[in-house]
């Protein structure tokens, strides 16, 4: 049976995404009118809010009791992401996400970066509401790492000789950071010590296999799917694991494996179809999805302390559904 996200994903918390929804729009309202303006077209752009869904989920599989904070921190969560995307538009110089105008494209660079800091703020003023200092712990400590991450991730551009272990370094502050704050963080709001760890490592797991996914896919989609262009990683000469896999299983002295590392040291696409054919022939994208396998694998394994319940297959559902993209 085909998962499907809205019946097996969506479902159960359904009733609670609807709030949580509400509270993010109220949430970004502002004084300012252009604050206003782009906070809103950054939030409404935003794909199928997987991590306030996780939050959720992992809220409920808890028995929380409270219900309305974790309504809260699914959208805290929420805007947190929608923050570290419009600055990653301006970092990346994006014209796109998700088919449509970015907000540094649609105003400018400064308007971009000042909103993307309004919507941290205004994150970290609502958190505060809830009241828990281990959370807000939690939640400043994760927010630092995810900005470590982007700047180790600016650090390795243009590196050919990055490793597999800094590129983990890498996606785990940059994507799974978020994924781990949105399921720990509804750990500590049902006091449920034991846990935040599963849960923690579910999402870390969870978060590895779905970068790695996409960058799978930056070699084997098309634009329309992905939502960006092919090649837009290459282009900036960021060596993900396809291409370290590809050098790492590609003769040191041939030609394909100086194209690599010409194509990362000097970013541009200009040896795109090339580089797009030796990743494909030198085993690097069997070896990635390899990898996607083993991640989910770690990630369901770690669900199994939790009670058995709906709420808990949803985050199974969730973490299987992001790999058949890959099927």
């Amino acid at each position: 049976m085909t998962i499907d996200f809205k019946r097996d994903v969506l479902a159960p918390v359904a009733h609670d995404f609807t709030a949580m929804d509400t509270f993010i729009n109220e949430g970004i309202t502002s004084k300012v009118a252009l604050v206003m303006a782009v906070s809103k077209h950054v939030v409404e752009a935003g794909g199928k809010r997987m991590r306030p869904i996780m939050c959720l989920l992992a809220a409920r599989a808890c028995g929380l009791s409270k219900i309305e904070h974790a309504h809260h921190l699914a959208a805290i969560i929420e805007m947190l992401h929608t923050a570290t995307l419009v600055h990653d538009d301006v970092v990346d110089e994006s014209g796109l996400r998700r088919g449509r105008p970015t907000a540094n494209a649609t105003w400018n660079n400064q308007t971009a970066v000042l909103v993307g800091d309004f919507l941290i703020a205004r994150a970290f003023d609502l958190l505060v509401n809830i009241q828990n200092y281990d959370l807000l712990k939690d939640f400043s400590t994760g927010t630092c790492e995810i900005a470590e991450g982007e700047v180790l991730q600016l650090q390795s551009q243009h590196q050919p000789d990055t490793s597999e272990e800094t590129y983990l370094k890498i996606i785990h502050g940059k994507t799974s950071r978020l994924f781990e704050l949105a399921t720990e963080g509804a750990a500590i709001l049902a006091d449920q010590a034991e846990y935040r760890e599963p849960l923690r490592h579910y999402a870390g797991h969870f978060g590895n296999a779905f970068q790695i996914i996409d960058d799978i896919l930056d070699y084997t989609s098309d634009a329309e799917t992905l939502g960006k262009n092919i090649g837009d990683d290459l282009m900036e000469g960021k060596p993900t694991l396809p291409l370290i896999a590809a050098m790492r299983l590609t003769d040191h002295d041939s030609a394909q494996y100086q194209i690599i590392r010409r194509s990362i040291a000097t970013g541009g696409i200009a040896d795109l179809e090339q580089v797009i054919k030796i990743v494909k022939q030198s085993g690097a994208l069997d070896y990635c999805m390899q990898r996607a396998k083993q991640e989910t694998a770690l990630a369901i394994e770690a669900l199994q302390a939790l009670p058995e319940t709906e709420y808990r297959q949803g985050l199974q559902s969730l973490a299987e559904l992001a790999l058949e993209r890959i099927q």
